[in-house]
C-alpha cells in the first residue's frame, strides 16, 4: 500500500508518497504567500494551504495507482491559530507561529498569572508564538471576531477538517498551545477559563498515529483518492521530524536545522524544566519529549546569503571557510527575537568582534557557528536535568551542509547522526499514517523499521575544545545584550 505525508510548513507543503516498506516514491512541493502585515506579526491564508495540498497530492499520485493510497498524515507547523465561524468559513488570517504581536498577552500570562500555575495547568509557561496567547490578543483587539469563533483549530487540523469533517487534533500539536494538560492528556480547564474559550470550540484529541476518519466524498473526488483512505491525526512538525529521524523511544535526540531550529528529546516518562527554558510537550509516538526551539535557524543562514551578500551559492560561500574554532567573530541568530532559553522576542541578530581583517567568510562562518552555539544553549538545559545525550540524528534544510553537521557536532561534542532521508516531518507523516492503516504495531516498530543511519560525524577532541572556549564566550553576549534589546525595540 502507499502512504501519503503532509508536511504543511511556513512557506510551502512537501508532501511525500512512500510505499509500506518505506521506500520513498515521490516528493512535491508547493509554495504559498506568507504576509507581514505590521512589523512583527506573521499571517497566512489557510485557503491558499488546502488549494495547494490538493493541487499537490494530485501531482503526487499522478503516476501511481491511486486505488493502492491507504492513508495520509501530517507534520504541521506548530502554535498556528485557525479559527472558522458557524458556516465553517475561516474568521481571519492564520496567526502563526512566528508572530510576536502577543507580547503583552505573553506578559499577562506569565507574569499575573504566573509561571508556576502555568506549569503546573501545561507543563509550559507562556511563549509569544503560543496559540492560547494570541486567543488573548484576538478577545482584547478583536472582539467581534472572538465572539464569531465556533472551532479552534491548529494549520496542519484545518487541513484533517478539510479533509474529513473531523474537528481533531492531536497530543503533541496540542502541547503547544498552552491549552493541554499535557501529563494527562486533556484539555485544561484552567486555561480554557484564562482564555475564554469553551470545551466544544476545541477539537478532539488523538494520538498522532490514530485515524481520525475517512475522505469525504467531495475530499476524494478533489484529490482523486479512494474514499476509504484513512486520515491520522498527525503530529507537529518537530514530533513529525523525530519520527522521520527515528527518534522515538527513551533519551533519543534530534536537532533539526529547518527555517527554525530544534533540539528534541523522546522519554517515556513525564518530565518538566523547572527553570522554564524547554518544552515539555507529548510525542507523536504516544510518549513524552524536552524540546528547545530557537525561531531562526536555517532562515539566518538564508537571510544572510540572499538579504545581505546576495548570492544563492551556498555551498561556495562556505568552502571559503578554513579555520574552525578559531573565529573572532560572533553571531546572535535572534532575527525573530527568541524563544529557548531565553524567551525574549525583544532579541536581536546581531555580529560581535568584527575587526579590520574580517572577512566575508567569517561573517558567514558566525552565522552557522552562531545557530550551533544558540542549540547548545538548550542542550546546556537538557545535560543540567541529568539527561545524557551522547549522540543526535539531525534533520532539515541546514543538515544539507557537511560543515555545518561539523560545527554541530564539535560545538556540542556528541556524535551526529544522518539519515538516508533528510525528509523529516513529511516522511514523519507517511509513517504515522502507515501505522494507523495497520502497516506497523507502533510508531516504534515503523522507526526501525524504515530509518536508516548512512553516516556518523564523530567529534574531533582539538575542535571541540576550541569551541569550548568559543561557546563560553558566546554565552556571555546575550546577558549582556539584553538591556540594549530592550531599549532599542521600545
Amino acid at each position: 500500500m502507499l502512504y501519503i505525508g503532509v508536511d504543511l510548513g511556513t512557506s510551502a507543503v512537501k508532501l511525500l508518497l512512500m510505499e509500506g516498506s518505506g521506500r520513498i516514491v515521490k516528493i512535491v512541493s508547493r509554495e504559498y504567500p506568507l504576509a507581514f502585515p505590521h512589523p512583527g506579526w506573521s499571517e497566512q491564508n489557510p485557503e491558499d494551504w488546502w488549494e495547494q495540498t490538493v493541487e499537490g497530492i494530485r501531482e503526487l499520485t499522478a503516476d501511481c495507482d491511486k486505488s493502492q493510497v491507504a492513508g495520509i498524515s501530517f507534520g504541521g507547523q506548530m502554535h498556528g491559530l485557525v479559527v472558522l465561524d458557524k458556516d465553517d468559513a475561516v474568521i481571519r488570517p492564520a496567526i502563526l507561529w512566528n508572530d510576536g504581536r502577543t507580547e503583552k498577552e505573553t506578559d499577562y500570562l506569565n507574569q499575573v498569572i504566573g509561571k508556576e500555575k502555568l506549569s503546573a495547568y501545561t507543563a509550559n509557561i507562556a511563549f509569544t508564538g503560543f496559540t492560547a496567547p494570541k486567543l488573548l490578543w484576538m478577545r482584547e483587539n478583536e472582539p467581534e471576531n472572538f465572539a464569531r469563533i465556533e472551532k479552534i483549530m491548529l494549520p496542519k487540523d484545518y487541513l484533517a477538517y478539510r479533509l474529513t469533517g473531523v474537528h481533531c487534533t492531536d497530543y503533541s500539536d496540542a502541547s503547544g498551545m498552552l491549552l493541554l494538560d499535557v501529563e494527562h492528556k486533556c484539555w485544561s480547564r484552567e486555561m480554557m477559563e484564562i482564555c475564554g474559550v469553551r470545551r466544544e470550540q476545541l477539537p478532539d484529541l488523538y494520538e498522532s498515529y490514530e485515524t481520525v476518519g475517512t475522505l469525504m466524498p467531495q475530499a476524494a473526488e478533489a484529490l482523486g483518492l479512494p474514499a476509504g483512505c484513512r486520515v491520522a491525526a498527525g503530529a507537529g512538525d518537530n514530533a513529525a521530524a523525530a519520527v522521520g529521524t527515528g527518534t522515538v523511544g527513551e533519551g533519543k535526540c534530534n536537532i533539526s536545522l529547518g527555517t527554525s531550529g530544534t533540539i528534541f528529546i523522546s522519554s517515556r516518562r513525564f518530565g518538566v524544566d523547572k527553570s522554564y527554558g524547554l518544552h515539555a510537550f507529548d510525542h507523536a509516538d504516544g510518549c513524552y519529549h524536552l524540546m528547545g526551539c530557537m525561531l531562526s535557524a536555517a532562515s539566518c543562514n538564508k537571510w544572510w546569503m540572499d538579504e545581505i551578500i546576495g548570492t544563492g551559492d551556498y555551498s561556495g560561500e562556505q568552502a571559503k571557510i578554513e579555520k574552525l574554532g578559531e573565529n573572532q567573530v560572533f553571531f546572535l541568530p535572534y532575527l525573530m527575537g527568541e524563544r529557548s532559553p531565553h524567551n525574549n522576542p525583544r532579541a536581536r541578530g546581531t555580529f560581535v568582534g568584527m575587526t579590520m581583517d574580517t572577512s566575508r567568510a567569517d561573517m558567514t562562518q558566525a552565522v552557522l557557528e552562531g545557530v550551533a552555539f544558540a542549540i547548545r544553549d538548550s542542550f546546556e538545559i537538557a545535560k543540567g536535568l541529568g539527561i545524557s545525550i551522547e549522540r543526535t540524528n539531525i534533520c532539515g534544510g541546514g543538515a544539507k551542509s557537511p560543515l555545518w553537521k561539523k560545527i554541530v557536532a564539535n560545538v556540542l561534542n556528541i556524535k551526529v547522526d544522518v539519515i538516508k532521508s533528510e525528509e523529516g516531518p513529511a516522511l514523519g507523516g507517511a509513517m504515522l499514517a502507515a501505522v494507523a492503516c495497520g502497516e506497523y504495531a507502533s510508531v516504534e516498530e515503523a522507526a526501525e523499521k524504515i530509518v536508516e543511519i548512512v553516516d556518523t560525524l564523530e567529534p574531533e577532541p582539538e575542535l571541540a575544545a576550541k569551541y569550548e572556549e568559543r561557546y563560553r564566550k558566546f554565552a556571555q553576549i546575550y546577558p549582556a545584550m539584553k538591556g540594549i534589546f530592550d531599549q532599542i525595540t521600545e
